[in-house]
């Protein structure tokens, strides 16, 4: 089952949302999923616009009611439950503050709706306050503070009802990137202190990797693949998987050795020299996914014995650079290969003035490890 853990707290079962399409027909936008998702940690909901993503949140906080599958929150079926019936609290990505109430009064808003007494009330406001290092400025109008600030109020009302469970609905899209990039360890922190659980729907993956302590990748209403950020960047199980996460090269090709210890697959430019065994057979096909950054390039080939390199000349190909874009930190590189297909590169730039400076239309080798390469067959 994919997604399965011991220690599930809240436990999703064959979970299936249907709509009636324009035509008088229905199509699903949550087919089959189950999931567990263990408590104390914040699992991000990943995937393209319409994969189902949105669909199954607002499931889990109970403002759309499945087709059929439970959601079993800390032993409660709550599938059917209304979301005020729900002990889970939802944070939307327009923070859906009320622009007339001070910061105190948004937070305490869902507290006094409770009909809590004032003095429990205060206690919660205060503490959410102290939590999100916003005291002074209790008695602010939302429009009177930086977007930042907004979605740390909007994350305060929303753990003031000691839900059991949190769901985020793209937590910082209304921020700038970044403004993003500064909040997204500061929103983990926040949520790591309170302990609570976390559902989080993104499609911004550096936010998933950055935020979340396992991800769901989902596609056409199912989810593909379930890990930590490594696991899921570095082992991807599937050809979507491994296009959709970060950058990468996917080079289709035949298995042409078939060994325990390493396999070699043909692709058009290059062979590729993989140190393990695969459970496949010789001839079949097969996708060689290989990451920008573990390639290196040189406008001089490699010296055999300097580094693990595989059985020359495999896991090597000469071309010509095509374009290149420089981010500062690092520079990618497009190296034309010799069937005119593109191989991208990605290297640091660890010196502000290299000896082997490469530029447009210069003639380069690239080439990588045996461990490199992940060879996917789906």
């Amino acid at each position: 089952m994919v997604g399965q853990a011991a220690d599930g707290f809240l436990s999703i079962r064959h979970l299936v949302k249907e709509f009636v399409s324009d035509d008088g027909g229905t199509f699903r936008a949550v087919d089959d999923i189950s999931l567990d998702i263990r408590k104390g940690e914040i699992f991000a909901l990943l995937g393209p616009s319409g994969c189902g993503k949105t669909s199954l949140l607002r499931m889990l906080g109970g403002f759309d009611l499945p087709t059929s599958g439970s959601i079993i929150l800390g032993g409660q079926d709550l599938a059917q439950l209304a979301p005020f019936e729900r002990p889970i609290n939802m944070m939307f990505q327009s923070y859906a503050l009320f622009p007339h109430l001070s910061v105190w009064d948004n937070i305490a808003f869902g507290l006094k709706r409770e009909g809590l007494p004032k003095d429990v009330v205060a206690e919660r406001v205060e503490a959410m306050l102290k939590l999100v290092q916003l005291g002074k400025f209790a008695q602010r109008k939302p429009h009177q503070m930086s977007g930042g600030q907004q979605q740390r109020v909007a994350l305060a009302r929303s753990l003031a009802k000691q839900p059991k469970l949190l769901l985020l609905d793209e937590p910082l899209g209304a921020l700038d990137k970044k403004l993003r990039e500064e909040t997204q360890i500061e929103l983990v922190n926040i949520i790591e202190s309170v302990g609570v659980t976390c559902v989080m729907v993104t499609h911004d993956q550096e936010e998933a990797m950055t935020m979340a302590s396992r991800i769901g990748i989902m596609s056409e209403g199912s989810i593909l693949q379930v890990g930590t950020p490594n696991e899921i960047y570095e082992t991807p199980t599937s050809r979507f998987v491994a296009d959709f996460i970060g950058n990468v090269n996917l080079m289709d090709g035949t298995l042409a050795v078939d060994e325990a210890s390493h396999v070699e697959i043909q692709c058009d430019d290059v062979r590729h020299w993989v140190g393990h065994g695969i459970t496949g057979h010789e001839g079949m096909p097969v996708t060689v996914a290989l990451r920008p950054e573990k390639i290196r390039i040189s406008p001089r080939p490699p010296v055999p014995g300097e580094e693990d390199l595989a059985p020359a000349p495999l896991n090597q190909v000469k071309g010509k650079i095509k374009d290149m874009v420089y981010f500062g930190s690092d520079t990618l590189y497009h190296l034309q290969m010799p069937s005119g297909a593109i191989l991208k590169v990605s290297q640091s730039n660890t010196e502000r003035h290299p000896d082997d400076h490469l530029t447009w239309d210069d003639e380069a080798y690239a080439w990588w490890t045996p461990s490199a390469h992940v060879v996917l067959t789906q």
